[in-house]
């Protein structure tokens, strides 16, 4: 093929990649809260334990132990409904702790009317104290908010586009794996379909140990610090959106340390006597790294950030041992597409 030609054939790539951007993007837009909801639930259970339950419990810190006979002032987190009375979210009342069935939770101490309904004294409440109501979008909204009149609508273009590029990937892969396949060697297209599976699973779990566990612990260590100082909690969603993607894409990156390693062991760049006998700098780079990915700076988050990248580098030295090649000399490469 001529250079122009090459041209034609990567501009025929990038547009189908970009329909399929945009027919994903289509979708994903009518998902956006949706999708915004589930990725926002992190930054809801840390908000809830810390702050909402803080209030609930007339103003005690999780580390000021409540005992049996103590009076609060309950605040709802969220709107509940109380023998049929529908309780809005934010409404506060005078209760008492009680223990039942060995858990502490809170007793109304006197007859409550809301909207001309009458709640009973004596009423158990439904929720204990000390455990967590499930993250809701109302619940949420006690901590997530928006400083512009377009706020909504800019986070939910960006949640669309982040969701459709994701949904995405595997089209457009195929798409670079269409336009560089007629320039490979045969024995070398064998290592794509590996590497991209490889790819797809590793940057799958990288993103969930960011959702699940590091991202978490993050912030329960941060808005934990705001609490304990007095400081009430309000967090920007777009800045908040920001911060979880960037955390789960460099995540996702990090995770793929054992794909790049096949693919240097198979070519023979890197062998697992060199990677063994390197494992002293990659544990430096390893905290460099994860210095730079943690968004607080105490030592046991680093840890936690660290601790994967460090077990994907002797997990790299294993795939490296099982697949790795020799480096083959310019005469095996052609004999080799000559087959």
């Amino acid at each position: 093929m001529s250079f122009l030609d090459h041209l034609d054939e990567l501009r025929r790539r990038l547009v189908y990649s970009v329909v399929a951007i945009g027919a994903a993007f289509s979708v994903c837009f009518a998902l956006s809260g949706y999708i915004y909801d589930f990725l926002a639930v992190p930054i809801c259970e840390q908000v809830n334990k810390a702050e909402i339950m803080q209030r609930a419990l007339g103003g005690k810190t999780q580390q000021q132990a409540l005992k049996e006979g103590d009076q609060i002032q309950y605040i709802f987190t969220q709107d509940t409904t109380l023998e049929g009375v529908k309780v809005p979210g934010g409404t506060a009342i005078p209760a008492k702790v009680v223990r039942k069935d060995g858990v502490l939770t809170a007793r109304t101490t006197q007859v409550i009317v809301v909207n001309s309904a009458i709640i009973r004294a004596d009423f158990d409440l439904p929720t204990p104290i000390g455990s967590d109501p499930a993250p809701t979008r109302a619940s949420c909204q006690n901590g997530l908010v928006l400083s512009t009149v377009q706020g909504a609508f800019t986070l939910y273009m960006k949640v669309a586009l982040y969701a459709a590029i994701a949904f995405a990937i595997p089209f457009i892969l195929y798409q670079i794996w269409a336009f560089v396949a007629p320039g490979l060697y045969r024995h070398e297209r064998k290592y794509i379909g590996p590497v991209l599976a490889m790819a797809s699973v590793f940057f799958v779990l990288g993103a969930t140990f960011a959702y699940k566990i590091a991202f978490p612990a993050a912030c329960n260590y941060l808005i934990g610090l705001q609490v304990e100082g007095g400081f009430k909690t309000l967090i920007n969603a777009e800045d908040y959106l920001d911060l979880i993607l960037m955390i789960m894409l460099g995540l996702g990156l990090v995770f793929q340390i054992p794909v790049i390693a096949f693919i240097l062991g198979r070519i023979g760049l890197i062998t697992p006597g060199m990677l063994w006998k390197s494992w002293r700098y990659a544990i430096i780079i390893i905290a460099i790294v994860a210095a730079v990915l943690t968004p607080t700076a105490d030592a046991l988050n680093m840890i936690i950030f660290a601790a994967p990248m460090l077990g994907l580098y002797f997990l790299s030295i294993l795939v490296v041992w099982i697949f790795g090649k020799p480096r083959r000399s310019d005469s095996d490469v052609t004999a080799l597409a000559e087959r």
